[in-house]
């Protein structure tokens, strides 16, 4: 095992701050948080100086975040649709930054740091807006300022705690070096296990367009039901052909004898409308209920086949039987 010299700690600790939230910050899954809390501990024992680790880390995070930015705003959707198709943990942290930033305006990029699966999808998300380049760096290096010196704080305190640990691992050989390696194993091996879990969750909840359309044409097809509002219906004017309209907000018109049957749910995009109807067909007793990816707006950029919705169909809205 390596053991660092003082020496090396003040010659290099600002730099390996700089190369470790850089790298993070365009997406490279390695823990930055123990680095930050060792970096302020050795701040407090003297090795490192303050300004100069806080200088590293906000240089870093601001060219990282400002990539990212420029890629959002030279790609625009494109770029976010891309990130929304491989993930659905990504897709609902961008309708939740979308959410804020409506919400709250460009303050959100000050607090996005500190909320867990915001920090990387804001940047590019915000260069699809209309905000000046300078306004959001402005705001970036505020939220990575506090953010930075929260972490860095945080380990000058418990300086004392993170030296005992140092002392235990010692006669084992073990540096901060192994420290940060266990600890980035330990962080890869968490988001491998988040990443399954959430792929398996994948596979019995939803069902993606290719897969419902090869369904569709078998012989026994799903029930295919329209959830989305009536004003949505009205600015798209069309449908999955043989698609149930349903009203979400009057479920209480669902045929029973559907509940041994397989359920396809769909809405205007791969939001939240269709996943709470599925929620809530499962709770009235519906077994096999599942939720489209990327609901009306995949299946039509895939090309699938759609057809115009019935002239009658405000007064079939909150029926699925009669459709």
């Amino acid at each position: 095992m390596i053991q660092i010299p003082p020496s090396a700690i003040t010659s290099w600790g600002s730099a390996v701050v700089f190369v470790n939230v850089l790298v993070t910050r365009l997406g490279v899954p390695l823990p930055i948080i123990p680095v930050l809390l060792f970096a302020g501990s050795a701040i407090a024992a003297g090795l490192l100086v303050f300004s100069h680790v806080l200088l590293a880390a906000v240089l870093a995070a601001l060219i990282g975040d400002f990539a990212w930015f420029s890629a959002g705003r030279i790609y625009g959707a494109r770029l976010t649709d891309f990130f929304s198709r491989r993930s659905l943990s990504v897709d609902a942290s961008i309708r939740t930054t979308r959410n804020l930033f409506e919400r709250f305006g460009i303050a959100i990029v000050a607090v996005a740091k500190f909320v867990p699966g915001l920090a990387l999808i804001t940047p590019p998300l915000m260069g699809t807006t209309m905000i000046s380049p300078l306004k959001f760096v402005a705001w970036d290096a505020a939220g990575t300022l506090a953010w930075a010196s929260f972490w860095l704080l945080g380990g000058a305190l418990f300086e004392q705690q993170l030296a005992m640990l140092l002392i235990v691992l010692r006669p084992y050989g073990a540096s901060i070096l192994d420290v940060l390696a266990a600890s980035a194993l330990f962080y890869l091996i968490y988001r491998y296990v988040l990443r399954w879990r959430v792929r398996r969750w994948l596979r019995r909840r939803v069902i993606t367009p290719r897969k419902l359309s090869e369904l569709m044409r078998s012989n026994s097809p799903p029930v295919v039901v329209d959830a989305r509002k009536c004003a949505d219906r009205d600015e798209q004017g069309v449908r999955i052909p043989g698609a149930r309209l349903l009203d979400p907000d009057f479920l209480e018109s669902i045929d029973i004898a559907l509940r041994a049957a397989t359920i396809v749910v769909y809405s205007s995009s791969s939001d939240v409308a269709a996943r709470r109807v599925s929620r809530r067909l499962r709770a009235k007793g519906f077994v096999n209920v599942r939720t489209l990816y990327g609901g009306l707006d995949e299946w039509v950029r895939l090309g699938y086949a759609v057809e115009p919705l019935p002239p009658d169909f405000d007064a079939m809205g909150a029926s699925m039987a009669r459709s």
